[in-house]
């Protein structure tokens, strides 16, 4: 799992592609310590936080939750970032990250 329940909500690992074609969630990555990061690609470059703004964007669209629900607790100037998502824990939502996790497309069904 690319996500874990934490007492603020949900820390999300997540792997980025900057500077791609279009946006779009590429699956999962395992790295060889066996952590799972959700793939991201994204059409902005990496300076100045561009990239890093429009993670934010596009997991807010993909979640249909607001921007000031996610912070970024690490990663700043890394392709391996984690992401804090400030909500309550609930079964939607759970469902809604385990359905980012399969798609391949970058859509939500």
């Amino acid at each position: 799992m690319f996500y874990e329940q934490t007492s603020d909500g949900y820390s999300l690992r997540i792997r980025v592609t900057p500077n791609a074609s279009k946006c779009g969630i590429n699956g999962v990555f395992t790295d060889n310590l066996g952590q799972d990061f959700l793939k991201i690609s994204l059409n902005s470059v990496p300076e100045k936080g561009k990239a890093n703004q429009e993670l934010i964007k596009y997991l807010s669209k993909c979640l249909k939750l607001s921007k000031a629900s996610f912070s970024l607790i690490s990663g700043q100037t890394d392709r391996y970032k984690k992401i804090l998502l400030a909500v309550i824990s609930n079964k939607e939502l759970e469902n809604l990250l385990n359905q980012m996790e399969k798609t391949d497309d970058g859509k939500i069904d």
